[in-house]
């Protein structure tokens, strides 16, 4: 076993400088095998990453249902059973349905304290350390939903709260009704649209930033095929199919650096985010997910990994060269940030 080094996100939440978005471990991005999935999850916590995120809403559909299916959070407990004074343990509320298949949302107090009862279950633990969430519902103040989450903080069924894919004003909002420990979203070399607005007001407010999809799904590894596409759900997001040879212009400059300094694109895609959290000025800890054990220990070395000045430049400017928009068509666009700034 290894460690990395914590980072202290906001509200007093220490989590270790690497996560581990576990989202991938169900068949969102093609079919997975839960034991090699548990594997997966093992090796994370060998390799320091300790900090786990999940969701309700990930996982299989139940037959029959249209709700949170939370199978995901499952497979988690399957390892939270016999470490969970290891883990710092993030998982969300907020949609009500499957997502492509008409998903809603809901901030209600009586949903709030339900989904994090159901989750509690599914996890098998007593406590969440940072409960996110993960949309909002936009016909409610979202004020009403963070009361409903501080109170679960009260009576110790939460730690941290939390909340994903927020506007700045949103956050301000929110942390004038309870503390906030990070914001959850999108931030990697090829989505930098949260550092207009939502990274500077965290910086504000003293809340710790968790960029969801590092890696641009994978997309900046350079491993990604067109084969891998099909079938999946990447396959509803225009940047890996009629724009996906176009988007190979920023995997080049990827791989240009990591050829520099002996890393792989994965690690220089990490140190990127690393970076770019310190020239803001927030505490930022991603949260790549993968189904390989080999890869967690991959991305473990991203963290520490240093970049020159040009280096860092360069991965800045190949920003300018993505296509398309970093939504999936079968989201609505209110449903990331910047849809709604």
């Amino acid at each position: 076993m290894t460690s990395l080094p914590t980072v202290p996100l906001g509200d007093g939440l220490d989590v270790s400088a690497l996560g581990f978005g576990a989202m991938a471990l169900s068949d969102v991005y093609g079919a997975t095998d839960p034991d090699d999935a548990v594997r997966t999850l093992h090796a994370a916590l060998d390799a320091g990453v300790t900090f786990l995120d999940t969701a309700d809403v990930y996982g299989t559909p139940r037959e029959g249902t249209n709700g949170p299916s939370g199978t995901n959070e499952e497979l988690l407990s399957r390892v939270l059973v016999d470490r969970r004074d290891e883990v710092q343990l993030a998982t969300k509320f907020g949609i009500t349905g499957v997502v492509g298949q008409g998903a809603g949302t809901r901030g209600d107090r009586d949903y709030v304290r339900q989904a994090c009862e159901d989750s509690l279950r599914r996890l098998g633990v007593e406590t969440i350390d940072l409960y996110y969430m993960h949309r909002r519902q936009l016909d409610l103040p979202i004020t009403e939903t963070v009361a409903a989450m501080g109170e679960l903080v009260a009576e110790g069924k939460v730690r941290h709260l939390g909340l994903s894919e927020v506007t700045a004003p949103e956050l301000a909002e929110a942390a004038a009704v309870h503390p906030i420990a990070a914001v959850q979203s999108e931030w990697s070399i090829w989505s930098r649209d949260v550092e207009a607005n939502v990274v500077p007001r965290a910086v504000e407010l003293g809340v710790g930033f968790v960029p969801y999809s590092p890696l641009g799904r994978g997309f900046l590894t350079g491993t990604v095929t067109a084969e891998r596409v099909s079938g999946t759900a990447l396959s509803r997001q225009p940047r890996f199919t009629e724009h996906f040879d176009a988007n190979q212009k920023v995997v080049d400059v990827v791989r240009e650096v990591a050829d520099e300094l002996g890393a792989t694109a994965a690690q220089v895609a990490l140190a990127w985010v690393y970076a770019q959290g310190a020239a803001f000025g927030v505490p930022t800890v991603p949260i790549p997910g993968t189904r390989s054990a080999s890869r967690v220990v991959e991305n473990a070395g991203g963290v520490g990994l240093a970049l020159s000045g040009d280096q860092k430049a360069r991965l800045d400017a190949a920003a300018d060269l993505v296509v398309g928009s970093r939504n999936f068509t079968f989201s609505s666009d209110d449903w990331i940030s910047s849809g709604r700034e």
